[in-house]
């Protein structure tokens, strides 16, 4: 697996100049290369946010990880690790010795997601079972 680094636009499309500050004018607010959408890539992914969320009361190990969020193969948990490191998320450390191990930990802006995490989580738990009910309701149409 490879990561590439991609050019990221402000959050916005069009300029405004005035009073010699430039202003933003947001008309097309997920453009492929705006910010905001970079925000929704990293948190879209399945195990992105559930890992972040794992890791929010101090460094873990992968085996811990594994227990913790419950199923998630170790293949998944260390691609998923492997991204979230790639985007400054989250941050690895070696410890040697025998047997060696590794742990894997929040940056501060890593941190930074968790507020966002939490947001949706509490809308989830809000209106998850209106989404159930919306989802029953289209699959009784078909």
């Amino acid at each position: 697996m490879s990561f590439r680094r991609r050019p990221v636009q402000p959050f916005a499309s069009t300029l405004e100049r005035r009073s010699g500050t430039i202003w933003y004018v947001t008309t097309d607010a997920f453009l492929a290369d705006c910010r905001a959408r970079l925000a929704f890539d990293l948190l879209s992914h399945t195990w992105n946010a559930v890992v972040l969320w794992s890791l929010r009361d101090g460094p873990r190990r992968p085996v811990e990880l594994r227990e913790h969020i419950g199923s998630i193969s170790s293949k998944v948990l260390t691609e998923t690790l492997r991204r979230l490191q790639f985007n400054g998320l989250v941050s690895r450390q070696a410890y040697p010795g025998s047997p060696p191990h590794v742990e894997y930990a929040l940056t501060p802006l890593g941190r930074t997601l968790l507020g966002p995490i939490d947001a949706i989580g509490a809308w989830a738990f809000e209106h998850g079972d209106e989404v159930m009910a919306a989802q029953d309701a289209g699959a009784d149409e078909r």
